[in-house]
């Protein structure tokens, strides 16, 4: 018999079976992409001061305007998504662990 976490009430066989599949899954994803944004963060370049060009007063360059369509660009929105898939995947992670309890003898 299966008991939920949440309540006395019995767990379905198939969670039972299937959610401790599901969360080894998620957890080589997490690590998987944990490892990847640790390698994106790694590469970016260390950010520069983006304030006003003290000499001519310029703010902005060519260069700054379309930064989004170089490989920096490219590295802080690839982390960017990376960070919210890890939390979202996190949060199924533990939503599992949570619906399928855990097994009482």
């Amino acid at each position: 018999m299966y008991i939920n976490l949440l309540g006395a009430e019995a767990i379905p066989e198939w969670i039972a079976v299937s959610f401790p599949i599901i969360r080894i899954v998620l957890a080589v994803i997490i690590v998987l992409m944990c490892l990847a944004l640790i390698v994106t963060v790694i590469i970016q370049p260390s950010a520069s001061g983006n304030g006003v060009n003290p000499i001519t007063g310029q703010s902005e360059t060519y260069y700054g305007k379309n930064k989004s369509y170089t490989l920096e660009g490219f590295l802080r929105k690839l982390t960017v998504i990376l960070a919210i898939a890890i939390a979202v995947t996190a949060v199924l992670f533990f939503i599992t662990l949570i619906i399928s309890g855990r097994q009482v003898a």
